[in-house]
């Protein structure tokens, strides 16, 4: 299993990102900051990235991001509940274009029944121009293999590739 992280997609994302006039801040917990360290590998990367929060445990995904208690109990961190609004409280708390949010279990342990070792969620949320009602959030899941870099490594390329399609959408 491949543990890199894709070089070329951070670029590709960015190049997408300026072609927008966007701007990303990024709410990490499985990824710990590898989502945040791939866009800024790129050259120019503050003229669209704005903030990388590294929000592992639920006091800090509650205090930075306005994650709701009710969530983080109703459904726990790993979830699509607390992956949108992760992504939705980086986009707000940042007050940028794209929020992006990872949150998964990267293993070796604390894998369940429901959420398996390499089940992962990620967050995109879009601030469209007030009044247009365009704003949205949305949360895919996947299930990836490998050890724990594994795991993490796919989901920085996944939640890149994801981002870029959306970006992508709203052209």
């Amino acid at each position: 299993m491949n543990d890199d992280i894709d070089r070329e997609l951070p670029m590709t994302v960015a190049d997408t990102l300026r072609d927008a006039d966007d701007t990303l801040a990024v709410a990490e917990s499985c990824t710990g900051g590898l989502v945040g360290a791939a866009i800024t590998a790129v050259p120019g990367a503050s003229d669209y990235f704005d903030t990388g929060l590294t929000t592992y445990a639920y006091d800090a995904k509650r205090r930075h991001l306005g994650v709701s208690r009710e969530a983080l109990d109703e459904h726990g961190a790993v979830s699509e509940p607390v992956a949108r609004e992760m992504a939705r409280g980086v986009r707000d708390v940042a007050d940028v274009s794209w929020g992006l949010s990872t949150t998964g279990v990267a293993g070796p342990s604390g894998g369940s029944e429901a959420n398996p070792v390499g089940t992962v969620y990620i967050g995109i949320a879009y601030a469209g121009p007030w009044g247009s009602e365009s704003s949205f959030a949305t949360v895919s899941r996947y299930e990836f293999d490998g050890d724990r870099a594994a795991v993490r490594a796919q989901t920085v390329d996944r939640a890149l590739e994801d981002l870029r399609g959306e970006i992508d959408d709203q052209r």
